[in-house]
């Protein structure tokens, strides 16, 4: 049998970290997005309940079910393996009080290998994935305690979230529940019992079911990213977000008690290509005829969102920059080419990226429901902007590959036509000024740190 062991401290009490651990979603925030692991039943809780998961092992997949047991509310419960990939596995989850507002936080895993010798010729690389796995929860599970403590004289909320199955949606929501705010998610089609039906291709929103919820985050919208646009689905992308937007607007100003606050998703597209110009939330809009598609949608998106503000709804226009995680978006398109040594920089590589990573974006929108003085526009980016050629630079350090292979834009806009100049070779140097004022703590302030995290590197 093997041990892996590993400690850090925890900016909170242990009673806190333990409840953090045995709310909703603290497996899917545990969980690195570099693993395609899937959920898929649970009963019960920490005393006694049971996880069933679809993991990856090796080329192929299988079912991994854990029992709970052992709890001691505030001080340790235990995982153990009844079914999965180890020939057996307990871990043992640890919370030691140091002093007030500081915990020990232990994870400890004793495990054997399947196949007996055999399975112990890969004994190193199972150590070397799990102080991988762990250096990733114990940052993450350490950050998020931060913020819900920073934040800890705000009573609990009921957050109503579109785009709940999107790639920001799905972390934001695990980060709400495991701080103890309730989640209401809209959807379309089939509704779960705390779900709100929608459909705004219809124009159809159960206003009811929105009286009394705290605050509204609407992140859905047609991707925007993909193959080369057509006037078919720039019209989706324009109609995803002005129907749905106008429809939660509208009826939220309507209700006889209405959120304190929306959040509506924007996106940095709607400053256009700017070039080297230093952008904030004061800088003046671009409007005309020859206006970028993507400004234009910006525009359109933030003015459907009017109707909330004008019946007196704080309402924050967070404009998101490029997300930063495996799991989907940009990275996830860009990493198979630099995985094997063959990325680089996109035309002149002099254009800027405004990007962030995804523990940021959830952590900013957190920071602007619990702020209060936080409306109109918000820049969701890192601080520091880079350049395509720092950022390809950058990602190639950290997978330790080389990148000598330019793409140069005439081939990215034979390929994407439109596209490839207003999301690939536009600039926007844009900074959080905002963030930054109201004391919003970044986590990943640097390219290669967000990098490292998110790829456990």
């Amino acid at each position: 049998m093997s041990r892996f062991e590993m400690t850090s401290e925890l900016p909170c009490s242990a009673d806190q970290a333990y409840a953090w651990h045995a709310r909703p979603g603290a497996f899917e925030r545990l969980t690195p997005p570099w693993e395609s692991v899937r959920v898929v039943e649970r009963h019960g809780g920490l005393d006694g309940g049971t996880v069933v998961l679809d993991v990856p092992v090796g080329p192929t997949r299988q079912r991994w079910v854990a029992r709970h047991r052992d709890a001691i509310p505030g001080r340790q419960f235990i995982d153990e393996q009844i079914e999965g990939p180890f020939a057996s596995w307990v871990h043992t989850h640890l919370f030691a009080p140091i002093a007030p507002g500081r915990t020990s936080y232990t994870d400890r895993i004793d495990y054997t290998l399947p196949f007996g010798l055999l399975g112990e010729i890969g004994g190193g690389f199972t150590a070397r994935k799990l102080r991988r796995t762990f250096r990733y929860r114990h940052e993450t599970v350490r950050d998020d305690l931060a913020a819900h403590t920073l934040h800890a004289a705000h009573a609990p909320m009921t957050i109503a979230v579109t785009g709940s199955t999107g790639l920001i949606g799905r972390s934001l929501i695990s980060f709400l529940t495991t701080g103890g705010h309730r989640v209401r998610r809209l959807v379309r089609g089939r509704a779960g019992a705390d779900d709100i039906s929608w459909d705004p291709a219809a124009g159809r929103l159960d206003g009811a079911a929105l009286e009394g919820v705290d605050a509204v985050v609407h992140l859905a919208g047609e991707s925007i990213a993909g193959a080369r646009w057509t006037v078919e689905q720039k019209q989706r992308i324009l109609d995803s977000r002005i129907l749905g937007t106008t429809l939660l607007a509208e009826t939220l100003a309507r209700l006889t008690r209405p959120p304190s606050v929306l959040i509506s998703a924007s996106a940095v597209g709607i400053y256009g290509d700017r070039g080297d110009e230093v952008v904030t939330e004061e800088t003046h809009l671009r409007t005309g005829a020859d206006s970028m598609f993507v400004e234009r949608v910006g525009h359109a998106w933030e003015a459907a969102s009017a109707p909330a503000e004008r019946a007196g709804i704080r309402v924050a226009r967070a404009r998101i920059g490029i997300v930063l995680t495996p799991a989907g978006g940009a990275l996830e398109q860009l990493l198979p080419p630099f995985r094997i040594g063959a990325g680089g920089r996109m035309g002149s590589g002099r254009q800027y990226m405004s990007w962030v990573s995804i523990d940021d974006v959830v952590g900013a929108l957190h920071h602007v429901l619990m702020t209060e003085s936080l409306h109109g526009p918000v820049n969701v980016t890192a601080p520091e902007p880079a350049t395509n050629e720092d950022f390809s630079r950058a990602l190639g350090q950290v997978l330790g590959r080389p990148t000598l292979f330019p793409v140069p834009a005439a081939a990215l806009r034979l390929l994407l036509g439109e596209l490839a100049d207003e999301l690939l070779l536009a600039s926007m140097r844009v900074l959080p000024t905002r963030l930054q004022q109201s004391g919003y703590p970044f986590r990943h302030p640097t390219l290669e740190r967000a990098l490292r995290h998110v790829l456990g590197r």
